[in-house]
């Protein structure tokens, strides 16, 4: 059953199908994160400086630094409970669902939770979720290509006996067409595809582009931190002649270099930021969607159940005559009757479709005689080729046979063989309903006597009954959604299967620009590739469009270079959320197999939820890029302290291994927890989507990220200058100078956690987190400086208090220079806005 297996493929399945008794790697303990944080270069140098303290007799320094590293251990400890808590939310709701019957009723529930004896409902899009036998099914086809390696679907009978695989569904495969029910035997490990996943216990995600540039930076900066620790050590032994202060200054200057913060900000940022994206009921699949999202240039999305509330009501009804109301159909009963029982036996029982579930709702209201019981013999699906389906039913108590057909008006009309001028007549009164902005469709039905059936609907005698105009509400907040989306510069298109002047009469209800083109399904099978790519520049309507035609629609805007949101909830949509740069499937109507090709998932298929995205995928791309600039301008500083001494003899050692240390324990949890957590940026909805090939540090970022770095060493050293010429001891200086640098560190983070709103609205409003951090900070300087035994460990003097009122005026300047620049910025922003 197995032979055939591509075992790349299973693991990717693997990735997101849940089995509750499937083992997989355990959590990580503490000792486990503390071997892998050992292992990083920048915990290698710590422990070789704590090392070298205790080598040279400096116990209390040595043990401090080493037990720094049980510091930062629980740190990481902390943030990876916290990821770990976010994507195991993640992965609960990411699991495949299953539709299963349970105390006589219809429920979903993860796969994982499938147990045997279950009896699951197998529809059409369905990733099965653990292997069972067919007790009932109508033209059930199941793709068993993961398992076997065939290309072909697999026709399922029902089953006689569990050797006969072809009564047999198995967990992992694809329901491509029909239902079928089915009783499970064999679940997790204990199925065809859990006895493969045992040996691939252990997937790990793939990593974004994003973190793969930070990885070689990383990797980069300690092969040219360890060449310049080594000219450093060279350089401060030949001008001062001591060795061991060499090797320390040296170590000092590589951990200064290094920005150790990089994967434990893009780690924190991705994992959270997916759960936060969870919350606004966005399932994130695939970590760089979070990267595309604010690159986002066009947005296509379903009509049905995303732009409206995919709850249908029968509202008009077309006899072939004239058009009755809804508030006449008990008056018109005898009129209507034959095409409403006619569109109920063309529908399943028990139906889903939120369509078939209205015209069932309007067979109870109206039929008031007794209901017959009614046998399906055979039904014939819809198709590529005709958008109509036909059900062949028995009436059981009176032994005679119904065949009745729905569709698409044009469909039926062909089925019907009707000639020009009576298609003309009866397409008037789909146009007149459709301009009211109703789904319309047709129904007939035919008489059949024969025992033996025909192979195509096409070949029974069909008899046109009417048209059936159903009304879907929109959304109430997709309306604001769209002006959102217009002011992001994102452009929005509806695709549908509606006739155009439904959609049309929808788009002008949402805030579509109404002078923009529609294209049919039709029009766009006619088109070359070329004329699509300019037709589409002026579209923003696509009517009566088959899923097929999605992937069409995404290649031309991709060749005008737009980065596209596709959303999709059908077997053939997944191509086309594939081939999307950002992929969003439906939730609750969507298909497995939707969802696995998409990188975004839409909970509760909502428009607005994914505007709401987009907004937090901005808010999270700022908000990385923020934290990454802090680290870079705030390391400026750090290895200028650390350089300088080795260049200039007469500089004492003002940065050592410990205080870089202690400024490490900082830089850490505000980078991953206090900029993760602020707040998105005003006018975040009113400003053009990111190119996406932009780098995430441009020129300009780097420039401004390394002008603050100078900006607080030149105040840093302007306070170093002031002391030594007051002639304050060596020990004070040093206590002055990492004052000066703390504080300065605390501003340039109040001035950069916002790119627009000043300092105090960042202090006043909304941040859980900022203020206890740096507050704990400053506590910690307090204490450090006012105690002695932890002044003697960081090897600061005290002699008089007053003499840091320097180290704080100056990092007050440095808050009012960058928020000065920043208001500048922000005032001249504003004005070319204005301007445009």
């Amino acid at each position: 059953m197995i032979e055939g297996l591509n075992t790349a493929e299973a693991q990717e399945k693997l990735k997101v199908f849940g089995f509750n008794e499937l083992p997989s790697a355990k959590p990580k303990s503490i000792w486990r994160i503390a071997l892998e944080v050992i292992k990083e270069p920048m915990f290698i140098l710590l422990i070789s400086c704590g090392v070298l303290y205790i080598l040279l007799g400096d116990y209390k320094e040595g043990i401090i630094l080493l037990s720094a590293i049980f510091v930062i251990i629980f740190i990481t400890f902390y943030q990876y409970q916290k990821t770990e808590k976010a994507l195991e939310a993640l992965k609960k709701l990411s699991s495949p669902r299953a539709l299963v019957i349970r105390d006589e009723k219809e429920i979903r529930i993860p796969g994982r939770e499938v147990v045997p004896d279950d009896i699951i409902i197998l529809n059409e899009g369905d990733r099965i979720a653990a292997d069972a036998k067919v007790l009932d099914t109508i033209n059930l086809t199941v793709d068993e290509s993961l398992l076997t390696g065939e290309s072909l679907a697999v026709r399922k009978d029902l089953c006689s006996d569990i050797s006969d695989i072809h009564g047999i569904v198995f967990s992992g495969t694809l329901v491509v067409q029909g239902k079928g029910f089915a009783k499970v035997f064999a679940t997790g490990t204990k199925t065809e595809f859990g006895k493969i996943g045992i040996s691939l216990q252990s997937i790990d995600e793939d990593e974004t582009r994003l973190q793969k540039e930070m990885k070689v930076l990383i990797k980069n900066l300690f092969l040219i931190a360890i060449f310049i620790s080594i000219g450093i050590i060279a350089t401060f032994y030949f001008t001062r002649g001591n060795f061991i202060q060499a090797l320390l200054n040296g170590l000092a200057a590589a951990m200064s270099i290094l920005p150790e913060e990089f994967p434990v900000i893009l780690t924190v940022f991705l994992a959270l930021g997916a759960w936060r994206l969870s919350r606004k009921n966005v399932l994130t699949r695939k970590p760089s969607a979070i990267e595309t999202l604010g690159s986002a240039t066009v947005l296509c999305s379903d009509k049905t159940g995303t732009i409206t509330q995919n709850k249908m009501e029968i509202v008009t009804i077309y006899d072939g005559q004239e058009i009755v109301l809804k508030s006449v159909f008990q008056e018109k009963q005898n009129q209507i009757s034959n095409l409403v029982v006619a569109a109920h036996y063309a529908s399943r029982k028990d139906a889903i479709d939120p369509m078939e579930q209205a015209i069932y709702k309007t067979h109870e209201a109206i039929i008031s005689q007794k209901k017959s019981e009614h046998k399906l013999l055979k039904e014939y699906p819809l198709s590529r080729e005709l958008l109509a389906m036909t059900r062949v039913t028995e009436n059981v108590t009176e032994n005679s046979m119904s065949v009745s057909a729905k569709g698409a008006p044009e469909a039926i009309f062909k089925l019907c063989k009707m000639n020009k001028e009576e298609t003309s007549k009866h397409f008037l009164a789909v146009q007149q309903m459709a301009d009211q902005g109703y789904r319309v469709i047709a129904v007939a039905n035919a008489a059949h006597h024969t025992g033996q059936l025909p192979d195509s609907q096409h070949e029974f005698n069909f008899s046109f009954l009417g048209l059936i105009g159903l009304e879907d509400p929109i959304r109430l907040e997709v309306p604001q959604a769209i002006k959102e989306c217009h002011e992001a510069g994102i452009q929005v298109i509806m695709i549908t299967g509606d006739f155009p002047a439904t959609a049309k009469s929808i788009a002008l209800s949402i805030g579509l620009d109404a002078n923009k083109e529609i294209i049919t399904g039709d029009e766009l099978n006619k088109m070359s590739d070329k004329e699509l790519k300019l037709r589409i520049t002026n579209t923003n309507i696509f009517a009566r469009v088959i899923p097929e035609q999605k992937l069409r629609i995404v290649q031309a805007l991709k060749a005008n270079n737009e980065i596209v949101a596709m959303t999709g909830d059908g077997v053939n949509d997944a191509p086309a959320l594939k081939a999307a740069n950002i992929g969003i499937a439906m939730g609750n109507k969507g298909t497995d197999v939707a969802r696995e090709a998409a990188s975004l998932v839409l909970l509760d298929d909502n428009f607005a939820s994914i505007v709401s995205a987009i907004r937090s995928g901005r808010r999270i791309f700022d908000n990385l890029q923020k934290a990454m600039s802090y680290v870079l301008s705030i390391h400026i500083p750090i290895i200028g302290l650390t350089f300088l001494p080795a260049f200039f003899p007469a500089i004492p050692l003002l940065l050592m291994p410990l205080h870089i240390v202690f400024m490490e324990l900082i830089n850490d949890p505000v980078c991953s927890i206090a900029f993760e957590s602020e707040q998105e940026e005003k006018g975040i909805m009113q400003r053009p989507p990111r190119d996406p090939n932009e780098h995430f540090f441009g020129k300009r970022k780097i420039i401004m990220s390394v002008m603050q770095g100078f900006l607080l060493l030149a105040m840093v050293l302007f306070v170093y200058l002031f002391s030594k010429r007051q002639e304050y001891p060596e020990g004070e200086i040093r206590a002055i100078v990492f004052s000066a640098l703390l504080l300065g560190n605390i501003f340039i983070i109040l001035t950069n956690i916002s790119k627009t709103r000043n300092v105090i609205s960042v202090i006043t409003e909304r941040n859980p987190v900022t203020i206890p951090i740096l507050l704990t900070a400053i506590i910690m300087l307090l204490l450090i400086i006012l105690i002695p035994s932890l002044r003697h460990i960081f090897n600061f003097e005290v002699t008089n208090y007053k003499h840091f009122i320097p180290s704080i005026l100056g990092a007050i300047t440095i808050l009012i220079l960058l928020e000065t620049i920043k208001y500048f910025k922000n005032r001249g922003l504003k004005n070319k806005k204005n301007l445009v």
